[in-house]
């Protein structure tokens, strides 16, 4: 097994660490879909680490689009019985040979690159795929679904923070809406499943979380800092920088999904953002700058968007998470510390890639 980056090795010591009722996994079989994803390859990789710490014998399925990709992602874990990689289009029917106990349905394209091109991709992982699983979770029975929905389900929010139930207005009529819109019409779906048919469905909102392993090529501001400092030259900053989000470090956000999973309410979404990490674009930059090796790196405003990115028309993104804290849930990593542990992880995974060639 290859050597584990100690960056995520803390990280899942930490997620491990929070008083959750983890022996509910005792010989259970997890689905989790768009397994190699940001948020989701991380609650893979801490059921696995379960497994070798506590013993929770429990079974995760994952269920890609990239196969190849997804061996890259869990090279440490190939070999092992307790995982298994399924190569599939959650937008297709699917025929499943073992009942699920829990469903962690993350698979989407989450980056606004791809709704420009392909939006009908977009939609589909969100609706036909949904539609898939919550059949699949009716017949078969499950302890849980998990949905990944987003805050773009309220469009321009009617308040600052925003509540769960503060929604705005979105333009169906705009491309950009293919995410918004089918992550709004699948939690319609899943609480109609969970009234009629009783499927133990819930919803977590996830706003601007970063770490170790997101896509630094994805188009998303904070990722190009990242790329930009690793690469120690000046970050490109292709807006005024005066655009609000709060950003949350990913192990917090893990702690936060299963948080969601094991005491979330059936039928109900939840937010899931740091209210501490509420910085606007250019303060974020000025605080990726100072994290370069030995020097502080400019930051160079280009003012126009790379080509193919569709602006969000939120200018203020600010959850509220009052619901989540309620399940006992409180983010402790800040921005300044949680980009730094991303580089530090970004780096340790170069140093060793160059050690190996």
């Amino acid at each position: 097994m290859d050597k584990i980056n100690p960056i995520l090795d803390a990280d899942l010591k930490y997620i491990i660490s929070a008083d959750l009722p983890w022996e509910r996994f005792h010989n259970k079989t997890i689905l989790v879909t768009g397994a190699s994803g940001f948020l989701p390859a991380y609650m893979v990789e801490t059921l696995l680490y379960l497994n070798e710490v506590h013993a929770i014998s429990c079974k995760v399925i994952g269920l890609v689009r990239n196969l190849e990709k997804a061996k890259r992602r869990f090279r440490r874990y190939l070999e092992r019985s307790d995982f298994v990689l399924i190569l599939g289009d959650v937008s297709e029917k699917q025929i499943w040979s073992e009942r699920f106990d829990y469903i962690i349905h993350s698979a989407s394209q989450a980056s606004p690159k791809y709704y420009g091109v392909d939006p009908v991709g977009t939609m589909s992982a969100n609706l036909l795929g949904s539609i898939h699983l919550l059949n699949y979770a009716k017949d078969t029975g499950c302890d849980s679904f998990l949905f990944f929905s987003s805050g773009d389900v309220y469009g321009i929010p009617k308040n600052i923070p925003t509540k769960e139930s503060d929604y705005g207005f979105i333009e169906i009529n705009d491309v950009r809406s293919c995410y918004g819109e089918s992550k709004r019409a699948a939690e319609t779906l899943g609480v109609s499943y969970a009234k009629q048919y009783s499927v133990p469905f819930i919803a977590v909102r996830p706003s601007h979380t970063y770490g170790p392993g997101m896509a630094l090529d994805d188009g998303r501001v904070f990722s190009d800092f990242v790329r930009d400092v690793l690469q120690e030259k000046e970050l490109l900053l292709h807006s005024d920088g005066t655009a609000i989000r709060t950003f949350c470090y990913l192990s917090d956000a893990i702690i936060g999904c299963f948080t969601i999973l094991f005491k979330g309410a059936i039928g109900f979404a939840y937010n899931l953002g740091n209210p501490n990490g509420v910085l606007s674009i250019g303060e974020l930059a000025e605080i990726l700058s100072s994290l370069g090796l030995g020097k502080k790196l400019g930051v160079k405003l280009l003012g126009k968007k790379p080509e193919g990115y569709i602006t969000s028309p939120v200018s203020i993104v600010i959850p509220n998470v009052d619901l989540l804290n309620s399940l006992g849930w409180s983010p402790m990593i800040g921005p300044r510390e949680g980009f730094a542990r991303t580089l530090d992880y970004f780096r340790w995974e170069i140093y060793h890639k160059l050690l190996s060639l």
